[in-house]
């Protein structure tokens, strides 16, 4: 089955045009590398490794850390953003990579490209809010004179991606080989009680941030079931970013000719040998861009005869 074997690349092939997950695992890698060969820096710097190991933590790790110190975060406003993408631990970043490949990948075959890094930063940035708000709000949770540990991770952004996927589409299977497959609900089941068993040691701000990402991934779903997309405004700045360092790539405005009768790239009269096979191909890129839950009757019936033919 030709068809299925397509579909089949175009969604596991990671290194694909525009790919979400690609660019979330490649930042996140990227500045472990750049974080822990700093650290080796300032290891081979000093004699004393405890020595090396503080001066560290307070001249570089500091800058990327989110702090429950409003003063000293009013001084480095961007670590709100930057914490999400931190980690110092390469069990911590293996453990995030690949929750983050399970659910992430899931959430990409249902609604394209578009949505993940949406999630993944309203869950990153609602995870900062209840981590400071817990510790302004009831320093009495925190033993006297303990000092807060930073919040650095993806792991409030995973969980907030793990809850919109698992929201969008509880009965989703994995495993099909397995006795028909396991539904997506399970897996999050466990992955949020290993995670809030993780983090059971840890002050209770960081419990509070997990908590607060997991309600703006679901919030996030049941807004777009309603028809409000939260990440709309983050596409729209992209797009004009883009356009505004590509000004040869702008779309050029179209007469109301070219808008509604000749968006094809072909003339209207011209005879395509193989028509099936290009709205084969359309069909697939709507699915890879848009997710297949936008298609229409039409075309999902297409495809499901196409799937039963060898082109």
């Amino acid at each position: 089955m030709a068809v299925a074997r397509q579909n089949r690349r175009n969604r596991l092939r990671l290194g694909q045009d525009n790919n979400a997950l690609t660019w979330l695992i490649v930042i996140n890698a990227v500045v472990f590398v750049l974080i822990n060969f700093i650290k080796v820096i300032y290891q081979l710097s000093y004699d004393d490794n405890k020595i090396a190991l503080a001066f560290f933590d307070k001249q570089v790790l500091d800058w990327f850390t989110l702090t429950a110190d409003t003063a000293k975060l009013a001084s480095r406003p961007w670590t709100i953003l930057l914490y999400m993408v931190t980690h110092e631990s390469l069990w911590h970043l293996i453990s995030n990579l690949l929750w983050l490949w399970a659910f992430g990948y899931i959430l990409q075959d249902l609604t394209g490209n578009s949505k993940l890094i949406p999630v993944y930063i309203y869950g990153g940035l609602t995870g900062a809010l209840f981590f400071l708000l817990t510790n302004i709000l009831f320093p009495q949770l925190n033993a006297p004179g303990e000092v807060i540990i930073p919040l650095s991770g993806a792991s409030a952004s995973v969980m907030a991606v793990a809850i919109a996927t698992t929201a969008l589409s509880p009965d989703y299977r994995i495993f099909p080989m397995i006795n028909g497959g396991i539904p997506l609900w399970v897996l999050t089941l466990v992955f949020v009680a290993i995670d809030f068993a993780t983090i059971g040691s840890s002050s209770e701000g960081y419990a509070a941030a997990h908590l607060g990402a997991a309600a703006i991934g679901f919030l996030f779903i049941k807004q777009l079931r309603r028809g409000y997309d939260w990440s709309e405004w983050m596409i729209n700045l992209v797009n004009r970013v883009n356009n505004f360092f590509s000004p040869g790539q702008k779309n050029e405005k179209l007469s109301a000719k070219q808008q509604y009768y000749y968006k094809a790239t072909r003339k209207p009269f011209e005879k395509t040998p193989h028509v099936t096979q290009q709205k084969l191909d359309e069909i697939l890129d709507k699915i890879n861009q848009k997710g297949y839950h936008l298609l229409t009757d039409e075309e999902r019936e297409f495809l499901k005869k196409a799937s039963q033919e060898d082109f």
